[in-house]
């Protein structure tokens, strides 16, 4: 029978799991529900302060309803196929028709041609709110513009390409989660063989995915936070990643004090007091470090961050309870049918005890190869551009909108359909005009009309305020129409008591990249300052941290310089979006550290007892395999956002994965210890290593005295 003591002892581990079942049977569906308040309207995450913000907000005066624009384009059946006069007439005709229809605002404009006579335009005008209605509503004015005899529709314009965002978004629940936790269950198979351990990690992880999800969708609910597709996507994948690794830190830990303790109790206590403080020192330079993108002035920067900490929080709580309270109860059957080890027995054979040899053996070659085949591939970073991507590269998959684009741009200017916005001073509308139309990559310009197309009659003016649409030689996202824009602003601020500000699609985008390299300059120290604070806490040194900092640093450069060559010549992408260097910034440093702190911390465990030369040999055998697991898993589960359709998030997971890898494999199983082991004591620098006698010391004694 069961002492009070001892039941009372049993009753935590069994509350624990009761609590997390709970939380997992009602909160779990919130994780396909986040969707429901997610927004992929990319007008809601411009740069706060930027001149087309303010455009954004003066431009909704100038019209009753914001509306979202969609562009019909015509062309002939056959290439260059000539359209007449008829044709024009019937494709108005068509427009017409949806007047007044559901999800259209206003009327729709005549049908225009070409100057080569070989295309027509028209241009609906849709609200923006209609969400799931969206391509219900395309598809009502594609068929009506498919009514014209002779010719093919197309649908480009940012409605279109609004509606082909969403589809790629569409199910990234159920087919990014399955993915990734697929991915990881193999994985775990493999390493571990056993067949229960992985599933009691998985369900850990969904859980923590699930208590995330439904903090965020209160959030998201009020207001407090907004989510969009990709922070969606990054939320799920980062919660199943992390948690994992802290799972196989604390898991690998049980393992090692079982066959030590006997008692599976006294194990847990053990491995819990050991691995409690890497794990949460891990978890808060993730944390904070994605909370550094609240200094951002991008509104799904700031998104990510607090969403990106809550994920990671959940994380490490379902680590420290429900992971636990599951293996006292299991005990050596969470390991069957493999055997738990103890750390001396399981570092005595097998590649890290070859690695460590090595490391040991010519410490200054080794770290000396490998800082510079990483410095040579750092060298190629300056040539990833990040200035952004064309709305040909935005999606990886051929859409519909894309291919529309293409079509309008070879018939009309290649702004056609996005122009630039000039909102001026109403008594400056005639200079302000003509210092638009003298701008060189500007094709056209006119003002808004009361009839709400540009050049229909009198100019509208609202509150002593024009507008002025102006039409540009180049595609409305190329690098050159961007430049016409920084030329556009320069031209009308010149307009004295105009107050003239430049806005539309292209100056978002110039806008936008333009703040992401603000931001770069602020974020990066901010998230390289916390992670020294937190490791100099962590192992007790200035000289230790400062290395590891630097040698992860080093790593994202040369996995910038590695993916400026596959992104050019393997993938043929053009470049990236502006935030992409930022995004694999933050996740590439921070969980770059955790490894070093899996490790370091460790390495000074054993460093106090052995010293350093010991310590590091002891530390990267001990850990080798679990983190070397850890990096694989965390790589894989990223690389799972590769099935979303959208090169921003391809770039991401090639980054985040090829990045992990290689601070894994190479960065923290040769260039760190080779570096602490060349370097020896002074490594710890303020700080001396003594032995100081702890409720650890004792244990340790102990058993070496049961094994005697």
């Amino acid at each position: 029978m069961f002492s009070r003591a001892r039941l009372a002892r049993w009753l935590v581990p069994v509350v624990l799991l009761i609590a997390w079942l709970g939380i997992g049977g009602t909160l779990g569906p919130y994780a396909g529900k986040l969707g429901d308040v997610a927004t992929n309207d990319q007008a809601a995450f411009l740069p706060q302060n930027a001149e087309s913000t303010r455009v954004l907000d003066a431009q909704r005066q100038f019209r009753q309803e914001e509306t979202l624009p969609a562009i019909v384009v015509w062309t002939g059946e056959e290439e260059g196929q000539k359209l007449g006069e008829d044709q024009r007439a019937r494709a108005t005709e068509a427009l017409a028709s949806i007047d007044g229809a559901s999800g259209v605002v206003g009327s729709p404009s005549p049908a225009l041609a070409s100057k080569d006579g070989q295309a027509l335009q028209g241009v609906v005008q849709l609200r923006p709110d209609l969400g799931e209605e969206l391509p219900k509503v395309l598809a009502e004015v594609e068929a009506a513009a498919g009514k014209v005899p002779g010719t093919k529709a197309q649908l480009a314009g940012p409605a279109a390409s609004q509606a082909d965002l969403s589809d790629a978004f569409a199910g990234i629940d159920g087919l990014l989660l399955a993915a990734a936790l697929v991915t990881v269950l193999l994985i775990l198979l493999l390493v571990y063989r056993s067949l229960l351990l992985p599933l009691v990690i998985i369900l850990g992880a969904v859980f923590a995915l699930g208590l995330a999800c439904a903090i965020v969708y209160v959030l998201a609910d009020h207001d407090v936070v907004r989510v969009d597709g990709q922070v969606q996507g990054i939320l799920s994948i980062l919660v199943i990643g992390a948690a994992t690794d802290y799972a196989l830190l604390l898991t690998a830990r049980f393992r090692e004090e079982l066959p030590a303790a006997g008692d599976r109790m006294q194990a847990m206590r053990a491995a819990l007091r050991r691995s409690f403080g890497p794990i949460v020192a891990s978890g808060a330079t993730v944390g904070l470090g994605l909370l550094a993108l609240l200094l951002s002035d991008l509104t799904n920067n700031r998104a990510l961050g607090p969403v990106g900490a809550i994920g990671i929080v959940c994380a490490v709580l379902s680590t420290l309870t429900f992971l636990p309270a599951v293996l006292v109860l299991l005990g050596r059957a969470a390991y069957w049918p493999a055997k738990p080890k103890s750390a001396e027995e399981s570092a005595g054979h097998g590649v890290w005890r070859r690695v460590a040899a090595l490391v040991d053996r010519a410490p200054r070659k080794v770290w000396a190869g490998t800082l510079a085949a990483l410095v040579v591939c750092a060298g190629f970073a300056p040539m990833l551009s990040s200035k952004g991507v064309p709305l040909d590269e935005v999606f990886v998959n051929e859409t519909r909108s894309v291919a529309a684009q293409e079509t309008l741009g070879k018939h009309f200017p290649g702004g056609s359909g996005n122009p630039a916005v000039v909102i001026a001073d109403a008594g400056r509308l005639d200079p302000v005009l003509a210092a638009v139309e003298d701008t060189e990559g500007v094709a056209s310009a006119a003002p808004a009309s009361a009839s709400g197309r540009p050049g229909g009659g009198e100019p509208l003016v609202v509150d002593g305020r024009v507008r002025i649409d102006a039409t540009l030689r180049d595609a409305a996202d190329s690098d050159a129409a961007k430049d016409t824009v920084a030329r556009l602003r320069t031209a009308v601020h010149a307009v004295s008591g105009a107050d003239a500000l430049v806005g539309g699609y292209t100056a978002q985008q110039y806008d936008t990249q333009r703040t992401a390299e603000a931001d770069r300059t602020i974020i990066v120290p901010v998230v390289l300052g916390i992670i020294l604070v937190i490791l100099v806490g962590l192992l007790r040194s200035l000289a230790m941290p400062v290395l590891l900092v630097a040698t992860v640093a080093l790593n994202f450069l040369a996995t910038l310089g590695v993916s400026a060559l596959v992104f050019e010549h393997v993938l043929g992408f053009g470049g990236t979006d502006p935030s992409v260097p930022l995004y694999g910034f933050v996740f590439l440093v921070a969980l770059g550290v955790d490894y070093n702190i899996f490790l370091m911390s460790r390495v000074r465990e054993e460093s106090l007892r052995h010293g350093t030369r010991e310590g590091v040999l002891r530390g990267l055998t001990a850990t080798g395999g679990v983190i070397s697991s850890a990096g694989v898993v965390l790589a894989a589960t990223f690389a799972a956002l590769a099935v979303i359709p959208l090169s921003f998030l391809v770039q991401i997971a090639f980054i985040v994965t090829f990045g992990v890898l290689l601070d894994t494999l190479v960065v923290r199983s040769l260039l760190v210890p080779a570096l602490v082991r060349d370097i020896g004591p002074r490594a710890w620098w303020p700080g001396v290593l003594s032995r100081p006698r702890t409720e650890d010391a004792a244990e340790d004694e102990a058993r070496v005295g049961a094994r005697r």
